[in-house]
């Protein structure tokens, strides 16, 4: 039990790994959560669509929980919403864009109308009992970020959000440095400040470099442009508009992110297009190529995302011809390169023109993240007592911590945490207090929590060594084999090239059925168990392989 009057404050998601931010702060009875992002799954696990935080101490607390604010519309502070809200009916807050983006997947999932939602600005005020949360301006690559300030009976706390100090933006506001001052002056007792781009020396390019690269490409290309970068990077987006505009193309939009974000900014005032810009895919036979541009989703090489399926020729209604340019203007997030790059190398087989590679080497992309000068700025600005940096890999937190230090932080007054760690605040001073369920919740389907170790390791087992089915027929009182044992294999090997293993799996069955008919043992539960234990050593003597071995028992 988490003693009362002290200030907790913890993240389930966001530390010592990029992606499923989410973070509570605490006082008595009220409980206010930052975030509730999600992230992709990697190879170990298969079948897994999604991974989402664990939210076992909120729904153990549910009855305290006060409200969920929102710092912005990226998935991985989003995406996790409509499996909270299934659980828990909690007002939502959060920026005009970043509630519709919301609304958009809490819809898909069939619970928009039990759904409570509110929107904020810099401007706004939250009352959650004895915690009063309000907010100040921040720029990253999404419009309508905030950062928020919490106040609290143990002191002040503040959540950067994502952030960097982009002083030229493509679309105002600029980051409100004087409330960020004002809330300095006015004392931080904790903060939690995004970690990414701590180990990059400097300050981040303004995102505006990247469209005088991008109208650059437009205007050098002789045929069809092919421009793939985050749906939710609406500055990006505009740049793509205006450089359409700019050199007389047709727009395509590919991907249902794609035109669910563009559909919903532009209603809400972020993206301006002329109206007659955007066209259908299947219109682009009307004009020229070089009067065509395609802005589309898979700039991390996901399998089913856009770009991917124009890489494999797999799309329906438009290809990438010879001659065509095709420009990623993302970085790869840790974990996609591969599939990324198994994208570019089918684009240039296509014999396409690809523009791809952040930084200096192409313009096409710039972080959303500030880099070492700026978090130092933000550590400057905020004057904090105590620091937890979030949202970063632990060589991340490290560095950031180096960075605190540089400013004057005591190395003893940072705290790198892991999820379901607390920090607590009483009479002043922070402590590391204990811990809270945490973890992962993995998404398979419409289904959440029902996959745990067992299942993934039979997953594991089936991708690396298959399956093989044993169906043996036994006279039901006698318990003597009526036929000869059929064998099945799914993922192990071709039975047709295998013959002679398949018949000796045959005779280690038929041995093994007559030995325990012998000895009268007639429990199906082990009778399955020693086909499994004998077919598996025999298998394992001859192949070095395990696959899983299901097998079945008919009684007649």
């Amino acid at each position: 039990m988490l003693a009362d009057h002290k200030l907790l404050i913890a993240a389930l998601g966001g530390v010592k790994e990029i992606g499923k931010n989410m973070y509570f702060i605490q006082y008595n009875q009220d409980i206010v959560v930052i975030d509730c992002g999600s992230k992709f799954p990697d190879e170990n696990l298969p079948g897994i669509d999604l991974i989402v935080p664990d939210f076992t101490y909120l729904l153990e607390n549910q009855d305290k929980v006060k409200a969920l604010i929102v710092t912005h519309g990226h998935e991985d502070h989003i995406g996790g919403i409509p499996y909270l809200l299934k659980q828990i009916n909690i007002p939502v807050y959060g920026t005009k864009l970043t509630i519709e983006l919301i609304k958009i997947k809490v819809k898909e999932h069939g619970i928009l109308h039990n759904a409570e939602f509110h929107i904020i600005d810099a401007n706004s005020t939250v009352h959650a009992g004895t915690i009063q949360a309000s907010f100040f301006t921040t720029v990253h690559s999404i419009p309508d970020c905030l950062g928020i300030f919490f106040q609290t009976p143990e002191g002040n706390v503040v959540h950067t959000g994502d952030f960097k100090f982009d002083m030229s933006p493509v679309s105002g506001p600029y980051p409100d440095l004087h409330r960020m001052a004002e809330i300095g002056k006015r004392g931080v007792k904790v903060l939690l400040s995004e970690s990414t781009n701590a180990e990059r020396p400097g300050f981040t390019p303004s995102e505006r470099l990247v469209g005088g690269h991008i109208l650059d490409a437009f205007a050098r290309a002789k045929q069809q442009v092919f421009i793939s970068t985050f749906a939710s990077n609406v500055n990006r987006v505009q740049q793509v508009i205006d450089a359409a505009v700019e050199t007389g193309r047709k727009l395509v939009l590919l991907g249902r992110s794609m035109i669910n974000v563009v559909s919903v900014a532009k209603e809400l005032g972020f993206l301006s297009m002329p109206e007659d810009l955007l066209i259908e895919a299947e219109e682009t036979e009307k004009f020229p190529a070089e009067k065509i541009a395609v802005l589309c989703t898979g700039s991390q090489g996901e399998p089913m995302a856009a770009l991917s399926r124009l890489a494999n020729s797999m799309h329906r209604k438009i290809e990438i011809l010879p001659g065509d340019t095709v420009i990623i203007a993302a970085g790869a997030i840790p974990g996609n390169e591969r599939n990324l790059a198994q994208v570019i190398d089918n684009l240039y087989v296509l014999g396409a023109q690809v523009i791809y590679g952040s930084g200096s080497s192409t313009g096409m992309h710039v972080s959303g993240h500030g880099s070492q000068e700026e978090l130092k700025l933000m550590l400057t600005l905020m004057k904090p007592q105590y620091l937890i940096p979030v949202h970063g890999e632990f060589r991340m937190l490290y560095q950031h911590r180096l960075l605190a230090e540089s400013v004057g932080i005591p190395n003893e007054n940072v705290f790198i945490v892991h999820n379901g760690d607390t920090i607590q605040i009483e009479e002043g001073r922070a402590s590391l207090g204990p811990k809270v369920p945490s973890g992962n919740s993995l998404v398979d389907g419409l289904m959440t929590g029902d996959v745990g170790n067992i299942v993934l390791r039979d997953r594991k087992k089936l991708s690396s060594d298959g399956m093989l089915i044993i169906v043996t027929t036994l006279s039901k009182d006698e318990k003597h084999m009526l036929a000869m044992p059929e064998v099945i294999s799914r993922g192990f090997v071709f039975v047709k090239d295998s013959e002679v293993l398949m018949n000796q799996i045959r005779e280690t069955i038929m041995s093994t059925v007559n030995q325990l008919t012998e000895t009268e043992m007639s429990q199906w539960s082990l009778i399955k168990q020693m086909l499994k234990d004998n077919v598996g050593r025999f298998i394992y003597s001859q192949t070095k392989r395990r696959p899983m071995i299901l097998p079945i028992i008919i009684e007649i």
